[in-house]
């Protein structure tokens, strides 16, 4: 870490708004990736008379316990069974006990059922915890908008540095081809490759990423034509530098700063983007927990408003972190802050 960098480093901690977004962010994140264990209807620790299991780690058959399937038990209804039938059990459930997947039909009426001491965010229209729903959904679009933004910057920073980098006849070749990928209908792509392959996250990704990395290769191409010209890079080539070392090692360290300021919008429009597919219809295969989803089920169920309402707020506040934290970034790598190439 070179000095330079220490001192945006301190200039972005020093924003304690952006600061604090980021680590809230990230410690959202995080937890979200226990939501597996965490956010489900396995007990993460099951006596059942005089035996020890863990159901959150391992898969248990029904007939290890009682009946005669291989299929995994509902463990609250064997929690149920094994009282109405004096056997000892002893079942610590996670914090949220249900499954973002399956339907709780136990109460009366018909779903969505409002929220409650049971299902503290009420359920969605086919009986689905939201609470659950909205957590496993925040994971998804997460990993699925970091995945996204990788990818994109990949191929954004060796693309456009190509063409920077060259300039003439292969910045010309690459810069009309983009233009030609650049006006494909994106969302055309989509529902072409997703009915021809299905619906999934990886081909989601896929997909998104090979239109993702165009705006940002536009900003390496013009930093890589602005720092060839540098005297710094005039020396390497000088001394007889290869083409490999000038492009990494002296042009892409100094080339970064759009990289990084604009890494926190890309995870926005990665979340924007899967969000509004899978509202469309065009995103994630159900059951998968989705925030687009559940928005699509608040708007056909004007009369259950506890679904768009708590997915609208978890989505705003979302958004509004990122968005915290990429102003903060750009402040401080903003150029006019006293910042020099190396």
């Amino acid at each position: 870490m070179t000095e330079l960098t220490k001192q945006r480093f301190a200039k972005f901690r020093q924003n304690k708004l952006a600061w604090f977004s980021f680590l809230i962010l990230i410690a959202a994140y995080l937890l979200s990736l226990t939501s597996p264990w965490l956010v489900n209807d396995k007990p993460l620790f099951l006596k059942y008379n005089g035996k020890f299991y863990s159901p959150t780690l391992f898969h248990y058959p029904q007939n290890e316990f009682y009946g005669n399937y291989a299929t995994e038990p509902d463990y609250k209804e064997l929690v149920d069974y094994a009282k109405q039938n004096s056997i000892d059990i002893f079942a610590v459930f996670p914090p949220i006990p249900w499954n973002p997947v399956k339907s709780q039909l136990t109460a009366s009426g018909s779903p969505p059922y409002p929220p409650s001491a049971e299902h503290w965010l009420g359920t969605d229209s086919h009986g689905r915890d939201v609470l659950s729903r909205l957590i496993h959904g925040f994971r998804i679009c997460m990993s699925f908008s970091i995945l996204l933004s990788l990818i994109g910057t990949f191929f954004g920073i060796v693309i456009g540095g190509v063409q920077g980098y060259f300039g003439g006849k292969t910045d010309i070749i690459f810069q009309r081809l983009i233009e030609i990928w650049a006006a494909l209908p994106f969302l055309y792509v989509v529902i072409l490759l997703g009915s021809i392959y299905g619906q999934g996250f990886w081909l989601l990704a896929v997909i998104m990423a090979a239109f993702s990395w165009i705006g940002l290769s536009y900003y390496m191409r013009a930093e890589f034509f602005k720092l060839k010209n540098m005297q710094f890079v005039k020396a390497a080539v000088v001394l007889g530098l290869s083409h490999k070392r000038i492009f990494f090692k002296e042009i892409l360290p100094n080339a970064l700063t759009p990289v990084i300021t604009l890494f926190p919008f890309s995870l926005i429009g990665g979340i924007s983007g899967l969000t509004s597919l899978d509202f469309l219809g065009f995103g994630l295969q159900p059951p998968t927990p989705s925030w687009g989803d559940l928005l699509s089920q608040g708007l056909t169920n004007l009369y259950a408003p506890w679904i768009a309402i708590f997915t609208i707020v978890a989505l705003f506040i979302t958004l509004m972190l990122a968005a915290f934290i990429g102003e903060g970034i750009r402040d401080a790598f903003d150029p006019k802050s006293g910042d020099r190439y190396e």
